[in-house]
Formats: C-alpha cells, sequence, structure tokens
C-alpha cells in the first residue's frame, strides 16, 4: 500500500490539498437503500459495500493488448490488479487513478446532487465513466468491464431475484430485482432494500449480459469477450452461483487522444415513503415519468451534467475554503454526498416536495428532529427549499390530530414508514420524550429558515405550534428538569446548560419570528426574556474559566454547541466573552483527535465539535480546534462511512455511521453571511 499512499501524496499536492484519506468512500450515493461505498484504501482490495457494511460487489476489470487487469473487486482471484495512484473525492464525484502497462485509467462515479435542482437531486442514478490514453506514447488494444451482482436489489442474499433485458431510446437496459416485491414491506435500521429494480444502462455500443459471476468475468479474463447468452434459471437466490449483470466495451486503439465510456447505475424504488398511511412516489416520480423515461433524459444530459457539476464542485470547495481553510474543506466535501443520500426526497400527492432523513446506524428512525437539527447547515446554506422539504413532514405531523403533546415530536416512525412517533413513549405517554430538546430544535430551524428566505412565510402557516412550543419552552426550557437530549446515548441529565442555552436562543428566535409575522410586542417580550435568562445562565452555569455541564454539577464541563446560532442568527443574547472563556478552555482540553464532548466520556460528536469550533473569533483558534478533528478523519482504523461518535483518544468509532448529521459540518460555511446569502440565493 505504501506507493498508493505516496502517489495520493503527490496527487493530493498538486491539488494543493493536504494528504486526506477517508475512512470510507461513496462510490453510489443516492439514499439511504442505494448507497454504495468502498471501505478500503485500494478500490480492488475489498468489495464495495452498502454503507451498513454489508457487501454490494461492484466488479470492474481492464483487458489491455490481451492481459486483464483488476480496476475494482478483490475478483477474480489470479487476476493481477492495475496499479491504482490517486483519489480525488469532490462534492458529486469520486475519482479513482490508475496507470500501468503503458495507460493511464480514470474511474468516475458522479451522483449529480445538486441543491439548486431538487428534479435532479431526486434521480437515483450514478453516471460510472472510464477515461483511458496511452501513457507510453504507443497505442495499445483496450477493452473494459463492469458488473454487479445481485446482492444490490435484496436485503439478503437468501431472497430470490428475478432479472430482464429492455430498450428504450437507444439504451439497452439489463434489470434485476426480487421475486417477491414487498414495496415497503419493512423498516428499520440494518436492512436494504428488497423491492424495485436495479437498472444498468448504456447507450449503443456496450455488450451486456446476464450471468453467473465465474462465467461473465471468466469469459473476459480468458477471451475479452462476453457470454453469448443470458442465464435463464431464475427465480433463484441472489447467492445461488451469484448472478451478475455485465457490460463490455471494446474500446480498440486506445493512443494518448483519450478514450471514454459511460454506464448509468439506478434504482427505481416505485414508491419511497409511506406518510401518515399514504404511499408516496419519489419526487422524480410525480408527474408520471417512468424510469425508461428517467433514463433516457439522464444520458442526454450526461455531457451537460459532467459541466455543470464539475463547476459546482470547483466553486463550494473554493468558498468552503475561504470559510474555513483547506482541511476545513475537506472535511465538508467528504461530509456532503454522505449528508444529502441519507435522505429520500418524495412528492406529496400534491407534488411537495418532502425530504425524509433515515437514522441511519441507531435506531432506523425516519425524520428524527434532532437528526435534523444537526443536519441543517448544509441545507439552510445550499438550498432553502430543501430545509422547507425537511421540515414539511415534521410540521404536518406535529399540526395533526395524532401529535397532542404541548411539545414537538421526536421522530415521524421507522424508515421507510413515517406513520408517527415510536421514540420513548411514541403517540401514548411522555416516557422519554426529549421536550425541551424538540421544541427548541424546531423553533431554532425555523427561525433560520425564514432567515435563509428572507421571509416568514413557512412559520405563518404553523404559527399554532410555535406558539405553543414557545410557551412550553419559556415554562421548562430555562433550568431543564431531568430528560434526555439529542446526546441520548449519554443518558438523562437534569440542569443541563448547553440544553438550557438551546432553550434560550430558542425563544429568541420565536421573538424574531413575531418581529417577522408583525406581532411586535410579543417579539419585545420574548427578547427581554431571553437576556434576562442569559444573565440567570452566565451565573448559575459559570465556575471559575469554562461553564458546567450542570447548573448543579461543579467541577464539570461540556461542550457548548447550541451557543453557535447566537452569533449566526444574530440574536446576541449572551455577551461574547462567554463564547471567548468556552473557547479558551477548550483548547486547554484536547485529545490527539479532538475535543470530548464532556467530562464524563472521551468521546465526541464530530458535528458538535465543528460548531464548538465555529465559537472561535480567530482563524487560529479555529484552526487548532478543528486540526485534530481532520486527523481522526486520516487515522481512524474503524473504516466506515464518516462516524460522527468517536473517542478522542485513539480515533475508534463509538458507535453511528453514515449518518446525515455530518451535514452540520457546514456550520462555519453558515457562519459567514456573505457566503450564505450567495448561496442560499434568497436576497434578505
Amino acid at each position: 500500500m505504501r506507493p498508493v499512499v505516496l502517489s495520493l501524496l503527490a496527487v493530493s499536492l498538486a491539488w494543493g490539498q493536504p494528504l486526506f484519506r477517508p475512512p470510507a468512500v461513496p462510490l453510489i450515493s443516492c439514499d439511504p437503500y442505494f448507497s454504495v461505498w468502498s471501505f478500503a484504501d485500494s478500490l480492488s482490495a475489498d468489495w464495495s459495500r452498502h454503507w451498513t457494511g454489508s457487501v454490494q460487489a461492484l466488479t470492474s476489470m481492464i483487458r489491455i493488448d490481451g492481459t486483464t487487469f483488476r480496476l475494482m473487486g478483490p475478483s477474480p482471484r489470479g487476476v493481477p490488479a492495475l496499479h491504482q495512484d490517486s483519489l480525488v473525492v469532490t462534492p458529486t464525484t469520486t475519482a479513482y487513478s490508475y496507470e500501468g502497462h503503458g495507460l493511464r485509467v480514470r474511474m468516475s462515479f458522479l451522483t449529480p446532487l445538486l441543491p439548486k435542482s431538487l428534479e435532479i437531486l431526486s434521480r437515483p442514478l450514478t453516471y460510472l465513466t472510464w477515461d483511458v490514453s496511452s501513457s507510453d506514447g504507443h497505442p495499445h488494444d483496450v477493452a473494459i468491464y463492469f458488473d454487479n451482482s445481485a446482492e444490490i436489489a435484496v436485503n439478503t442474499p437468501g431472497e430470490k431475484v428475478v432479472w430482464s433485458r429492455l430498450h428504450a431510446g437507444g439504451l439497452d437496459l439489463l434489470a434485476i430485482g426480487t421475486e417477491s416485491q414487498p414495496v415497503l414491506g419493512s423498516s428499520g435500521d440494518d436492512l436494504r432494500i428488497n423491492w424495485g429494480y436495479f437498472y444498468l444502462a448504456s447507450a449503443g455500443h456496450a455488450d451486456g449480459v446476464i450471468a453467473a459471476y465465474d462465467t461473465a468475468r471468466g469469459r473476459f479474463v480468458n477471451k475479452g469477450i462476453l457470454p453469448a447468452d443470458d442465464d435463464t434459471r431464475m427465480p433463484r437466490a441472489a447467492d445461488d452461483d451469484w448472478p451478475v449483470l455485465a457490460k463490455m466495451f471494446d474500446l480498440g486503439r486506445v493512443g494518448s487522444r483519450t478514450a471514454s465510456c459511460h454506464l448509468l447505475l439506478a434504482y427505481d424504488d416505485r414508491y419511497s415513503i409511506e406518510f401518515l398511511d399514504r404511499k408516496l412516489r419519489p419526487y422524480w416520480r410525480r408527474n408520471g415519468m417512468e424510469v425508461s423515461d428517467l433514463l433516457r433524459t439522464a444520458e442526454s444530459e450526461y455531457d451537460s451534467l459532467r459541466r455543470v457539476c464539475a463547476e459546482f464542485d470547483r466553486r463550494l470547495r473554493a468558498d468552503l475554503i475561504q470559510a474555513g481553510g483547506e482541511q476545513y474543506a475537506q472535511l465538508a466535501v467528504l461530509a456532503y454526498r454522505q449528508c444529502i443520500a441519507a435522505h429520500k426526497l418524495a412528492a406529496d400527492i400534491d407534488g411537495t416536495p418532502m425530504l425524509f432523513p433515515k437514522e441511519n446506524f441507531s435506531n432506523g428512525c425516519i425524520s428524527t428532529v434532532d437528526v435534523i437539527y444537526p443536519s441543517s447547515p448544509l441545507f439552510l446554506a445550499l438550498s432553502p427549499q430543501l430545509m422547507r422539504a425537511l421540515l414539511t413532514p415534521v410540521m404536518q405531523y406535529a399540526a395533526s390530530a395524532r401529535w397532542h403533546f404541548p411539545f414537538a415530536p421526536h421522530d415521524l416512525g421507522t424508515y421507510p414508514l413515517a406513520n408517527g412517533q415510536v421514540y420513548g413513549g411514541g403517540e401514548r405517554t411522555e416516557e422519554d420524550q426529549m421536550p425541551v430538546e424538540e421544541s427548541a430544535n424546531l423553533l431554532l430551524m425555523v427561525t433560520a429558515l425564514a432567515r435563509a428566505e428572507g421571509n416568514a412565510s413557512f412559520a405563518r402557516h404553523y404559527w399554532p405550534q410555535l406558539e405553543a412550543w414557545a410557551a412550553y419552552l419559556k415554562q421548562f426550557g430555562a433550568d431543564p428538569a431531568s430528560q434526555l437530549c439529542t446526546d441520548d446515548f449519554a443518558g438523562h441529565l437534569a440542569h443541563n446548560a448547553n440544553l438550557s442555552v438551546k432553550a434560550i436562543l430558542a425563544v429568541a428566535g420565536y421573538g424574531t419570528l413575531c418581529e417577522m409575522t408583525g406581532r411586535r410586542e410579543e417579539a419585545a417580550r420574548c427578547r427581554k426574556l431571553a437576556l434576562e435568562w442569559a444573565g440567570v445562565w452566565q451565573k448559575k452555569a459559570g465556575d471559575d474559566d469554562h461553564y458546567r455541564l450542570a447548573f448543579d454539577q461543579p467541577g464539570t464541563w461540556s461542550q457548548k454547541y447550541n451557543l453557535v446560532w447566537d452569533r449566526i442568527l444574530g440574536f446576541h443574547i449572551f455577551p461574547p466573552d462567554v463564547a471567548r472563556k468556552e473557547v479558551s478552555f477548550y483548547l486547554k482540553h484536547q485529545n490527539r483527535y479532538g475535543l470530548p464532548l464532556d467530562n464524563r466520556k472521551e468521546y465526541t460528536k464530530l458535528d458538535w465539535l465543528v460548531w464548538s469550533a465555529t465559537l472561535a473569533e480567530t482563524r487560529r483558534d479555529w484552526d487548532s480546534l478543528l486540526t485534530p478533528a481532520c486527523r481522526f478523519v486520516n487515522e481512524s482504523p474503524s473504516r466506515v462511512p464518516l462516524t460522527d461518535w468517536y473517542w478522542t483518544n485513539d480515533a475508534k468509532q463509538a458507535g453511528f455511521q453514515a449518518r446525515s448529521v455530518v451535514g452540520g459540518i457546514f456550520i462555519k460555511f453558515l457562519s459567514e453571511p456573505q457566503l450564505w446569502k450567495q448561496w442560499s440565493g434568497v436576497p434578505r
């Protein structure tokens, strides 16, 4: 592996970046079910995997002058791997580069998650492209091979699958799915989709076959061709001789001029979400579009989308560097696709966009409010329309007769079934609810959305709920009783100082919404109350050179990450010295891989760490707090899609992976008013 690392460093320096080694690399990154990653440094070292860790094997080989080499996947054994010399990850693209035997090869996965185009962002589709050119001045005979196993369409390999061929406007399609098709038939965390169909599409000049894995790969390795006929023994289990969808491109003689070919990898789930007992179509299907239309449109836009995404990646990375520096940009770029791919964009019966996050690698909840809260900076910064789509299902549920509590809900169910809260006491009791947490989260997010959009139209629509939650916080928020907060893995805590900060700022946020909707007297009362509470808070939480974890626990401390909204939303409720004192304390209590969440354990949360670092007023302090977190990403032995909960002493995963909350890394970007205004696209 040493040559790969050295080459990675060389390429990173050429791009003006320090070395950056993702713990896992996004390949296909569309939604919680269509999400395939590489968990290794080399793409040929291990099978690609669903974010849960289950194998979803993608294989690619290249044949150079009659000799075959692996590009992706550890099989077939005995076939050597072509030397991989670099990896570049941008917001929309993952690109691997290889060189050897007279050729340069670039294999790239493009998922066009463009935040301003909901139509394109909602497409469950990734483009896979090979660009090949001679590196030794001589032409070479080249052929490209790709296959995917049936694992991509099943929850467990023992499920039976069926397959077929189709044609759509010049595209040759291979499709595979389960025989049983249990649409929206299961819910939970450690699950893969087992309904709908996976499609492998190519235009014109590719050969294709559906065959047993060893038959398809063996024919290409030995003869440079595919089997002549499809395997017709079906239905059969995905692990019964492992049927694959295979494509081959014969590029002929390739010289110094680049030769290219590409495939479309798509998944049509037909129905995506069940919301309050009604089945919702994916957003791209809202006007009756079928998968054949989707694939034809995607193919026609291939060249233009490559250009658009390249420009989007360039602009976003440049502005991330402006906001927080090189290492911050790398971290945010890695978080970008992971955050969005933990969501599914569906359409309500009237076409209204609804964005549903899955609480990955936890309890599998859908639309968890304290998961939306940390992820919100990405959406607030880059697409207020998506932020609305995130909040709409929650607010509709809270406004329904189903929700009868005076505080906000925690979740809408278990993904993909958003049929009512399941956490804690659900809809039955207040047991193990998060009343202060979720009420304050929603008030702050609705306030931030109003700031992003320049108006409070969304708030007006749900005013009775916002008013009730503000009243609840006025009664119970300043000094919370023993209850859970978003960091529920740490257990119940009374007099939680950080949770109190959130409640105080949420009341200030409600005051801002009152001001924006003409309720000026109530706005003044809210601001006065928040200022009074902030003064009391400083006295109750103060502990010499920092502020306590809980009001009644001297000698304790915690990250006060919720304080970040005071400056971002322009409340200015707490004196600046509060944040300065906290940052000064944080700088003295870091471990090698970052600042612990509080004094109780050595673990931290990546999202909250970046929020706490954003409290820093100088670039020097910001860099000092961020650098250990970036070191964690580079050195963690836990090779999984970016975890947000890890140990700061050894960089090992404490829990969670592939979660949307890493969108919270964009909080620093959000703290730059000009960048926020420019990217949100809404004058204010």
